[in-house]
């Protein structure tokens, strides 16, 4: 690879090009007449973040499955509380390891959406793998919880240069994965508008970037769990008060521990208490998105 200084202009505004951010989606009123609308995710990653690096370490899997045992059960409860549906993006071996798990959360009106095969990072890819493993994903997860997904969310939000091509070629309604913006935007690829609606996400609104650590590095980061409480309130309000999109991604395996499960529980309540808030799953919004643009509504091939 030649040095980036080294590019001619076509070289780095191709680059730049290729995935942007296309018209604002962002919808000129909610259903119902919310005042803006709420997105909760989680990422279920549970044993595929140690089996994608190789899985050599024992006490990394049981970590993962703390996600499942104890972190999905008391997000399920908090949600329940609430009567809220949220998003649940769903490796496929974390749902052939889990089945149950994502059939009882779709029957019980929550979204399973796309997030890898196992975890994998899709920039190490050839095109004819990213494909494969999309594919494999998709109809693995349809499978199990009857329904084929209509959105994904790319590991560790990590897009190769076919990523959108590929989502393109299953139909894909949404991608939850990219950052140019805090509201719905439409995905140009190469100029070309896709059609594909981009809820975007953002680190200051996930929950692991506060609380992870690697215990073989220098990787400490440690924030009070009072201190994320503020800033995803913070963040929360600032949607409110633009009358836009917010979009909380959260891991079972991070935000499921008793010190920590009361940010969830506090934050809804908040939520719930404005009255006028439209909490719905990330499919949901992404068609109301399209169909308040006159977008021709996407879906599986």
């Amino acid at each position: 690879m030649t040095d980036p200084h080294t590019w001619d202009e076509p070289t780095w505004r191709g680059k730049v090009e290729a995935v942007r951010a296309g018209r604002n989606l962002l919808p000129d009123t909610w259903p119902n007449g919310a005042r803006c609308a709420v997105a909760l995710s989680f990422d279920s990653d549970h044993e595929t973040n140690e089996l994608r690096d190789g899985g050599a370490s024992t006490a990394r899997l049981s970590w993962g499955e703390y996600g499942t045992r104890r972190g999905i059960p008391r997000i399920r409860k908090v949600l329940d509380r609430f009567g809220m549906k949220a998003s649940f993006f769903v490796p496929a071996v974390s749902a052939l390891l889990h089945p149950d798990e994502q059939r009882e959360l779709a029957d019980e009106g929550h979204e399973i959406g796309l997030h890898g095969w196992i975890h994998e990072l899709n920039t190490g890819l050839d095109v004819t793998t990213e494909r494969d493993l999309m594919l494999r994903a998709a109809d693995t997860l349809e499978k199990i919880s009857g329904i084929r997904p209509v959105g994904m969310r790319t590991p560790s939000w990590d897009y190769s240069p076919n990523t959108l091509t590929l989502a393109r070629e299953m139909g894909l309604l949404y991608d939850s994965s990219l950052f140019s913006d805090d509201d719905p935007y439409e995905i140009v690829q190469n100029g070309d508008p896709t059609g594909i609606v981009e809820l975007p996400v953002e680190w200051i609104r996930d929950d692991a970037v506060y609380f992870m650590m690697n215990r073989f590095g220098a990787q400490r980061p440690y924030t009070p769990p009072t201190d994320v409480l503020d800033i995803f309130t913070r963040e929360f309000e600032g949607a409110y008060a633009e009358g836009g999109l917010f979009l909380l991604t959260m891991h079972p395996h991070v935000i499921g521990y008793r010190s920590r499960i009361f940010i969830l529980r506090d934050l809804l309540h908040q939520i719930a208490a404005k009255g006028d808030c439209w909490v719905a799953t990330h499919a949901q919004i992404a068609q109301y998105c399209a169909q308040q643009a006159g977008m021709t509504p996407k879906g599986p091939k």
